[in-house]
């Protein structure tokens, strides 16, 4: 099986700093994996490369056999990968589904003319794009919250609709960066089995970073572990948890 999205040899300097050294990356289209690793060692950056936040100083990231080195984070999402942020980065005055609306907007199909004069068009347009955004809110069981303003819902939920709105814009390849941060265990449960649900649903590509171990043990078919932006490990949940580097710099005795 050919992978979907491949990172080769990648390198991120910030000035005299490297925030990660020769990132090397390959995931099959229907695979969940794991990138961990202490605070600091370039998650995060790694993400903001593969997603077109940073250009890389060096190597190369493929998605789908494309080239996608220097193209800007929209043309990243049009091509087929989105992503979620460490800190959530809602439309806090905008109701829930049209946090999503704002991410389907790719897959609507009328122009200017349509809008300014509420063609037929344009109300198929709208209602086709409600109807699909609806059902990405039911999915995470937040129908009923859909006219109730971001800033307004629970906190798990401002996760959820994170996640919602990322799948909105129909990705190949979705990055969760730390989806379970803040939440309690019963909300971590519920989190971990809708990864399992999308992922199936969608037929998705999943990079997740996440702090939770047990949460990464349990749904991560691999893991790759960074210390100060250099790989010290990769293989399964068990081969890590054994790795002595990964209990030295990560882990704990």
């Amino acid at each position: 099986m050919s992978a979907i999205l491949q990172a080769k040899d990648v390198t991120m300097r910030f000035g005299g700093l490297t925030a990660v050294e020769n990132f090397n990356l390959s995931i099959n289209s229907d695979e969940l994996v794991g990138l961990i690793g202490p605070n600091g060692a370039g998650k995060t950056t790694i993400f903001n490369v593969l997603t077109g936040v940073y250009k890389p100083s060096e190597g190369e990231i493929l998605l789908e056999d494309t080239l996608i080195n220097g193209l800007m984070p929209h043309e990243v999402v049009a091509l087929g990968m989105s992503r979620t942020f460490q800190n959530i980065r809602l439309f806090k005055d905008l109701t829930t589904i049209q946090n999503v609306e704002i991410a389907y907007n790719n897959d609507i199909h009328y122009q200017l003319p349509h809008a300014l004069f509420r063609t037929k068009k344009y109300w198929e347009e709208e209602e086709k794009a409600y109807e699909e955004c609806k059902k990405l809110l039911d999915i995470f069981d937040m129908g009923d919250y859909e006219m109730t303003k971001a800033k307004n819902l629970p906190y798990g939920q401002q996760r959820k609709l994170e996640i919602a709105r990322a799948l909105a814009s129909k990705p190949k390849v979705l990055l969760l960066d730390e989806p379970a941060a803040g939440m309690n265990p019963k909300e971590t449960s519920e989190l971990m089995e809708t990864i399992h649900f999308i992922r199936k649903k969608f037929n998705l590509a999943i990079l997740l970073i996440e702090h939770d171990m047990k949460m990464v043990m349990g749904i991560c078919e691999r893991l790759i572990v960074l210390d100060y932006g250099k790989t010290i490990a990769a293989g399964t949940p068990e081969d890590i948890r054994k790795n002595p580097d990964v209990i030295r710099a990560y882990l704990g005795e």
